[in-house]
């Protein structure tokens, strides 16, 4: 869940080619699918349960808008995990962004659903996500957007081999990095301090 507690600033977060990934199973029962059309319903459930949309409904149009006109991509990109009935649990999508002519791979929209967080789900997740972009595009620098509100996921995104980046940013996302560091210092501290 996003913690609404505290101020929203911009975070932006690269993990440089050539970092060592780690490998993180799924729990026992739980299973990686790729999408496939009907599952953006799912997509909308989850990210909607977590607070990044105030209803399904709205989460589902940002999708549809965004991104279904990239069928054949979504396909190969969206990834979920399914718990042992086989329902979507948590969601992630390596993507990319353009930064002018430059095209960034990103990781968007990673989410798990309350219940199954503190699982070790998250982690595999980004994990597997990671390997996905690198078998897709290569070995390249991926970037992040994220968001204070969103601490816990930065620090399992730190443990991912990414990094805060104190002024670099991509595409067309601000980096409040001045006003976010005291935020996440005080959230994160002692995870921070072995990273800064």
């Amino acid at each position: 869940m996003l913690d609404k507690s505290i101020p929203y600033y911009n975070v932006i977060m690269k993990r440089v080619a050539g970092t060592p990934l780690v490998h993180h199973e799924l729990p026992q029962g739980f299973s990686f699918c790729r999408y496939k059309s009907g599952k953006e319903v799912d997509w909308a459930e989850i990210e909607a349960s977590v607070g990044e949309f105030d209803s399904v409904e709205e989460s589902l149009n940002y999708f549809k808008n965004e991104y279904l006109q990239h069928f054949e991509e979504l396909k190969k990109r969206l990834l979920f995990v399914l718990n042992s009935e086989g329902k979507p649990i948590g969601t992630i999508t390596g993507w990319w962004n353009y930064t002018a002519e430059r095209r960034d791979l990103s990781i968007h929209w990673f989410a798990v659903q309350q219940e199954y967080q503190g699982m070790g789900i998250g982690k595999a997740l980004v994990a597997k996500c990671i390997r996905n972009l690198q078998d897709l595009d290569g070995d390249k620098d991926i970037y992040l957007h994220t968001q204070t509100w969103s601490y816990k996921a930065i620090s399992l995104y730190l443990k991912s081999g990414f990094n805060i980046e104190a002024s670099e940013t991509f595409s067309v996302y601000q980096n409040d990095y001045e006003q976010a560091f005291p935020i996440l210092h005080n959230m994160l501290n002692d995870k921070l301090h072995k990273l800064f």
